[in-house]
């Protein structure tokens, strides 16, 4: 609470709400059910799936400002998940776009891929208050105005408070299409949070594991961050799996070897794509 009670007279609003909402989860991130400071909620309504996830991690936020306040490393982020097929930094007359493709859990073309087209927006930045966002108003089957938003500000002993939210909206053909899937490939999956004595599932588990995914994958970037270069990429991935082997009955797929072997091939291409376009990059290089 000695947190939420420093907040300057002045201090930018969102610095202020996101150290209130650090101060009023403070006895869950202490205690619960992921074996390490972290909270997940998420909501479904008029057409909208919602997921957020708060959690203490040990980097400064410096070094948060530093790695994900451009386009570029979010398609090292967002590569790391499993139906990430390819993503590429894009300037376009409307702006940075991180460009992604989603697919299958498994190997496929990039032609058989759906494209998602972020629209990034500059970082905001104070000392104490950080905020990224990613906007992109279509998706596959209908979805719809997809929202990243990832906030954070820093904390005693050189660690920082992280907000992740992952939204999109859906009509009549999302919502077929998610209920075929939840009655045939999603039939028994579930999320994070507890409904009675159980854990939820239909689309609120559904938007609970991608976002958990999406979080999982910000910390194993921030993971390798300070690692030699060329090594950062395996570590990365490395790391992001054996972080959702801790989540099996929510986000096991496949396994290890055949997940390294896919995404060291796909990252691959992503790399080669955009050193055509923009150059070689410095760091984070297979």
């Amino acid at each position: 609470m000695a947190l939420g009670a420093h907040a300057a007279v002045g201090e930018p609003r969102q610095a202020s709400d996101l150290r209130a909402r650090y101060a009023s989860l403070a006895g869950v991130l202490k205690d619960n059910q992921y074996k390490r400071p972290l909270y997940i909620e998420s909501a479904e309504a008029s057409g909208t799936l919602k997921g957020d996830v708060y959690a203490v991690i040990d980097h400064s936020f410096a070094l948060i400002g530093s790695s994900l306040s451009t386009a570029a490393p979010w398609c090292d982020v967002m590569i790391m998940p499993i139906n990430t097929k390819d993503c590429r930094v894009a300037q376009r007359p409307g702006g940075t776009i991180v460009a992604v493709r989603i697919g299958r859990k498994a190997d496929q073309p990039l032609k058989d891929a759906y494209p998602i087209d972020f629209l990034y927006r500059p970082a905001e930045s104070s000392p104490d208050y950080l905020a990224v966002r990613l906007d992109a108003e279509t998706g596959p089957l209908g979805t719809h105005d997809y929202r990243v938003l990832l906030e954070a500000t820093p904390l005693e002993n050189g660690k920082t408070f992280l907000h992740l939210r992952y939204s999109y909206g859906y009509g009549t053909a999302g919502k077929i299409a998610m209920q075929a899937y939840l009655a045939t490939a999603g039939a028994g999956k579930v999320g994070f949070t507890s409904q009675g004595n159980e854990l939820i599932g239909g689309m609120r588990g559904v938007v609970e594991r991608n976002t958990m995914r999406y979080y999982l994958a910000v910390d194993a970037y921030l993971n390798a961050a300070a690692g030699p270069a060329e090594q950062r990429v395996e570590r990365r991935l490395a790391a992001w799996f054996d972080a959702t082997e801790q989540y099996k009955r929510q986000l096991h797929e496949i396994d290890r070897d055949t997940y390294l072997a896919m995404k060291r091939k796909e990252v691959q291409r992503q790399q080669t794509a955009q050193e055509a376009v923009s150059g070689p990059r410095s760091s984070g290089s297979l």
